[in-house]
């Protein structure tokens, strides 16, 4: 676990570089470049204490030492000199292991400023390495900071769902592993953990011997192009226990040099951009391809060694695009190796990138003896789909990964399949897939009852409307202001389903626009027709133009004739039919989706008569307007509580009997976790204000019993210390016993106290404003203990206290009818809509 101090030095020497260093992937390669050097300094320094010699900073490399660089009146000059010339002279050094050497390869300092350096390495001699693991941990946290490596397509792939991937390939400790595009070796270091933890006995503790771990080490290896990448994965790796990793910078599309070595289990988010003109891969390939990602799957599917597996993410166009690359990857896939494809919900790689993606996992044993394919939907992975991506209750991973086992293992047995009973999948013949000869890998492709039958005629979209493309304007023709002759454009940003967000336009000259045709009309209907495929088909009803407004290239727009009513369309274009036309109709190169206006003209629409186009849209509008006062009301309720000024107010901490901290430093090692047994709550399992189970980490009764002072109890307010500030929750009589972790604080109050009395109090947004005022850190906010126990906090009577909470749950007894309401009225708007467009056909 990640103690406070160290989290507050990694965002401190960050904040330092990002004046000379601005791009966060090179912050994090100094930061590990001083913290490796001092490190090897540290261990010469252990060496001397027992009466060893130094051998890193030893004969003309002992000017270098970390001693050197602190020494008092060193000049700002010297010191800058010193310290880059040794960074750079240090893959020279005989005396530093080979893997050392490679991570100081290439390494630079690359700034000239005495004063920065200064006070930068003042931090990093603040770091100690008494514990292995905390400084792995540290890591961790430091290399969460990196964001979009975009230009190689690139992301950073989530930790929820590396996590998720490697539980369900489960690999064991006499497999090999690898990650043919490892970036920092995520994969690699969560099948690591999973294979610790898998090889435990009842109390805990491992069962792998010392030989088993070494030979554990050396068959995992991670490849990267990129040197940079490489470094942080040997750093990486090493911080978590293998002392000589085998990462490689290694081309896997274009080098054959290691083409013959293959895996037992391969983990991979490959890169998803091509560079212009494609890929010129080597030629023992068996798909001819020039983009990345096909050929990335390609090579995990040609080294899996004959009962090999992986597991994949992927751009969707692996899923259906046409081209003929992409259909013969898909057929050699259904033939050899796939077993099930598992849909992520868009939105999953937020905020690096929009991209819908799915994972594919093969099987080339399972796949051999199955005459179907698994199709699983995540429509929910935990988190929200926004910039932020906060936790959220809704989570289907736990209930994806427990069917497909289910699956899986009913393969292995060869058991009857009409005895499994899946609610997020679909299981499909291989014959069905393929039939038309596309391979085609979306689920809902083959769900029964995806063609409509209606008793109304059905029409082509062009046949009824207009279909105007946006106009491409370059930054150029952009005004830094409105002026008399100036007109405003529409962009993908602004056009949101809910209506044009005007501080997201632009003005251009008006003579740009020749064409009227062009000028937003009431009634108009913009859609995004090139974009991420998560954006693609998102309409936006024009119902008033206060001002001329045009609209641009990413844009379309859809005009209505006489006989079809924009309300009516805009119901039509946002249903699950329509969504699905969309993307199965998409263009798509490399992370932009196109849909041409031939192909939109194409979409197949029920047309009733106007009255009952008219009809039907009241109706609508009708259940719209109870379900936009029902969320009003949930978005707009806080509980409120007037405070009486005869109260005493007085600081949270004499209220309370403790509040505690979670086990740092040693008290618990990664090594303690099981798969089963007591929950430890962190501040990623209290969302909404309730603590939750789910995807926590736990540690066996005797672990539990050894750290006692930090159990749990009925009533305790439990708070996160870290990142939003004020996140808290009471705990039930069922977490008795559970452990508070690292991440968060026990607030345990005196007997004059009511729990939810003190909980509304302390997730006010006034509290939670003081909090974040209050917190320390750069990157990642933190509290600590005196702040906490600072907050001002009122202390009425216990009666008034019990009557406050009584009426505030009666609030919210009523306030939470309204989700009822909401769900309720949706279903009533796709009862009519179902009634427009028919049920589906058996």
């Amino acid at each position: 676990m990640l103690d406070t101090d160290t989290k507050r030095r990694i965002d401190t020497a960050r904040d330092l570089l990002v004046g000379k260093v601005p791009d966060p992937k090179s912050q994090v390669e100094q930061i590990t470049i001083a913290l490796i050097y001092k490190f090897m300094d540290d261990m010469d320094a252990e060496a001397e204490e027992l009466g060893g010699k130094r051998k890193f900073f030893s004969g003309e490399y002992g000017k270098f030492g970390w001693a050197k660089l602190m020494q008092p009146g060193i000049g700002g000059h010297e010191l800058l000199a010193l310290y880059a010339d040794g960074i750079a002279k240090m893959p020279e050094n005989p005396g530093i292991p080979t893997l050392f050497r490679d991570i100081f390869k290439n390494a630079y300092l690359p700034y000239r400023d005495p004063e920065t350096l200064k006070s930068f390495l003042r931090v990093i001699n603040d770091f100690t390495y008494d514990h292995s693991e905390r400084l792995g941990d540290a890591f961790e946290y430091l290399l969460s900071v990196l964001g979009s490596q975009g230009d190689a397509g690139q992301f950073r792939t989530p930790r929820h769902i590396i996590d998720f991937i490697v539980e369900i390939l489960a690999p064991r400790k006499e497999e090999s592993l690898l990650d043919p595009a490892c970036g920092t070796a995520g994969f690699l270091i969560s099948a690591y953990k999973h294979i610790l933890r898998t090889n435990t006995d009842a109390r805990g503790n491992s069962t792998l011997t010392p030989d088993e771990k070494g030979r554990l080490a050396k068959k995992f290896n991670g490849y990267d192009i990129s040197p940079d990448m490489v470094r942080l994965s040997l750093v990486n790796l090493y911080l978590h226990g293998f002392t000589d990793p085998h990462i490689f910078e290694y081309d896997s599309l274009t080098d054959t040099a290691r083409w013959n070595e293959y895996a037992d289990v391969i983990l991979a988010n490959p890169p998803f951009m091509s560079p212009k003109g494609g890929i010129r891969p080597h030629n023992r390939f068996s798909i001819q391809a020039k983009r990345s990602e096909v050929l990335f799957v390609d090579y995990i599917a040609e080294h899996l060694t004959p009962n090999g597996r992986a597991g994949i993410i992927v751009p969707e166009g692996i899923i259906f695009q046409s081209q003929n690359a992409y259909k013969d990857l898909r057929k050699m896939l259904v033939e050899n190796s796939l077993v099930a494809v598992i849909s992520l919900p868009a939105g999953c790689f937020n905020p690096y990138s929009g991209v819908k993606t799915s994972i594919l996992l093969l099987d080339k044993s399972l796949a051999r003896q199955s005459d179907t394919i698994a199709f699983f939907k995540v429509e929910n992975d935990g988190y929200d789909l926004g910039a932020q991506r906060r936790p959220i209750q809704k989570n289907d991973l736990p209930k994806v990964r427990e069917e497909l086992e289910s699956y899986l293992t009913t393969l292995r047995e060869r058991k009857d399949r009409s005895e499994l009973a899946l609610t997020t999948a679909l299981i499909i013949p291989k014959e069905k897939i393929v039939a038309n000869g596309e391979y085609n890998l979306s689920g809902e492709r083959y769900r029964e009852g995806s063609v409509k039958e209606t008793t109304f005629p059905m029409v082509a979209l062009g046949d009824v409307t207009e279909l105007i493309r946006g106009i491409t304007f370059g930054k150029s023709d952009q005004l830094e202001h409105a002026t008399e002759n100036s007109l405003l454009v529409a962009t993908t940003k602004a056009a949101q389903q809910s209506g044009i967000v005007e501080e997201d336009l632009y003005h251009i000259p008006r003579n740009l626009v020749k064409d009227d045709s062009k000028l937003l009309r009431p009634g108009d209907i913009l859609i995004s027709t090139a974009n991420s495929l998560n954006l693609l088909g998102r309409t936006t009803h024009v119902q008033s133009v206060r001002k001329p407004m045009s609209f641009g290239a990413f844009m379309s727009v859809i005009r209505p004739g006489d006989n079809i009513l924009d309300g009516y369309l805009i119901h039509c274009l946002r249903t699950e039919y329509a969504f699905d036309f969309f993307i199965k109709n998409a263009n798509t190169t490399t992370n932009i989706s196109n849909l041409n206006l031939s192909t939109l003209a194409n979409l197949q629409i029920p047309l009733p008569p106007l009255e009952i186009q008219k009809e039907i849209v009241a109706e609508i509008e009708g259940y719209q307007r109870v379900i936009n006062g029902a969320r009003a009301v949930l978005d707009n309720y806080r509980p409120h509580i007037p405070i009486n000024p005869d109260w005493p107010m007085v600081e949270l901490g004499e209220v309370c009997d403790g509040i505690l901290t979670g086990p740092f430093g040693t008290a618990l090692h990664q090594s303690d976790y099981v798969s089963a047994g007591i929950p430890v709550i962190n501040p990623q399992n209290i969302i909404e204000g309730k603590i939750t189970s789910d995807g926590v980490k736990m540690v066996s009764t005797e672990t539990r019993n050894r750290l006692q002072e930090f159990t749990i109890r009925e009533s305790d307010i439990i708070i996160g210390r870290r990142g939003e500030m004020g996140r808290c929750a009471v705990a039930t009589s069922d977490m008795n016993g559970w452990l508070c972790g690292t991440g968060c604080f026990v607030i345990r109050l005196s007997s004059k106290c009511v729990p939810k009395f003190y909980f509304h109090q302390i997730s006010s947004s006034k509290t939670k404003a003081h909090l974040e005022e209050q917190a320390i850190g750069v990157t990642m906010k933190n509290l600590n203990q005196g702040i906490l126990s600072g907050v001002k906090v009122p202390l009425p009577p216990l009666p008034e206290q019990q009557a406050i909470v009584a009426e505030i749950e009666a609030e919210q007894n009523l306030v939470n009818a309204n989700r009822e309401l909401i769900t309720r009225f949706e279903a009533k708007i796709q009862t009519t809509l179902s009634r427009i467009w028919g049920e589906p056909s058996v």
